[in-house]
């Protein structure tokens, strides 16, 4: 399998990024690793390449078009692009009452801006290579409101909408645009660190494994076009939905 993966939000090691990178570097390709702390996914690339892969980190900020525009022109002679995977955003627990309008702002132009500068980018390519993957990661957010989430709730259904809007513009033209619902807590780094006591709490399979997640984008990205996945939930078994 020639060509690259694109990963944009990729910085923690321990994280859904982290992970995606792993599974995908496993693979005959070149992985290109984006996040906004260089040092970071240059940490992940050489984690990848010492496990034999083939990795590099990048500096992008997917709300600069400066930036993604420079992306796009460095994977130039680097392709077909097999995939790219939007794994950008942020959460955090704000009531409504408090929510000040520059977070609101922020948290919608990193988690859906972001992705529909990054897709205007990226469609014209896969279109003209006939095939590819374009993968969002979304939350159960994106489905249902909830107290305090106001903010994550409209930010990751803006962006499901321009998933699914996607998926149907431009499957026709080969393109396997997919949509993925993360329904929990995750097991990653970043959790962890503020919220250790709950996920231990939670006990064995109570959180997603990003190792896990990982696993599933694999899946969905090599499904024979005659059956595509648009939108997949995962979820832990004791997770109530």
């Amino acid at each position: 399998m020639p060509g690259c993966t694109i990963i944009l939000g990729a910085g923690a090691s321990r994280g859904v990024g982290g992970a995606l990178a792993r599974r995908f570097g496993r693979e005959d390709q070149h992985i290109i690793i984006g996040s906004r702390t260089k040092d970071r996914v240059e940490a992940l690339a050489r984690e990848v390449n010492q496990a034999g892969g083939s990795a590099e980190g990048v500096a992008v900020d997917v709300t600069s078009e400066t930036d993604l525009d420079k992306l796009f022109a460095h994977v130039a002679d680097k392709h077909p692009i097999n995939a790219l995977l939007y794994n950008v955003g942020n959460n955090a627990i704000i009531p409504f009452e408090k929510l000040e309008p520059k977070t609101v702002e922020h948290l919608w132009r990193v988690g859906c801006f972001g992705a529909f500068l990054t897709a205007k980018r990226a469609i014209p390519i896969l279109k003209a290579q006939g095939h590819g993957s374009l993968f969002f990661t979304g939350a159960s957010g994106s489905m249902r409101g909830r107290p305090n989430f106001a903010h994550f709730a409209s930010m990751k259904a803006g962006l499901r909408m321009l998933a699914q809007s996607l998926a149907r513009e431009f499957g026709p033209d080969g393109i396997h645009v997919a949509h993925f619902v993360i329904d929990g807590v995750i097991d990653g780094e970043m959790v962890r660190s503020r919220f250790g006591e709950y996920i231990e709490k939670l006990g064995e399979d109570g959180c997603l494994s990003p190792d896990a997640i990982a696993e599933a984008y694999w899946y969905v990205h090599r499904q024979p076009k005659s059956a595509w996945t648009h939108e997949m939930d995962l979820r832990p078994f004791k997770e109530r939905w």
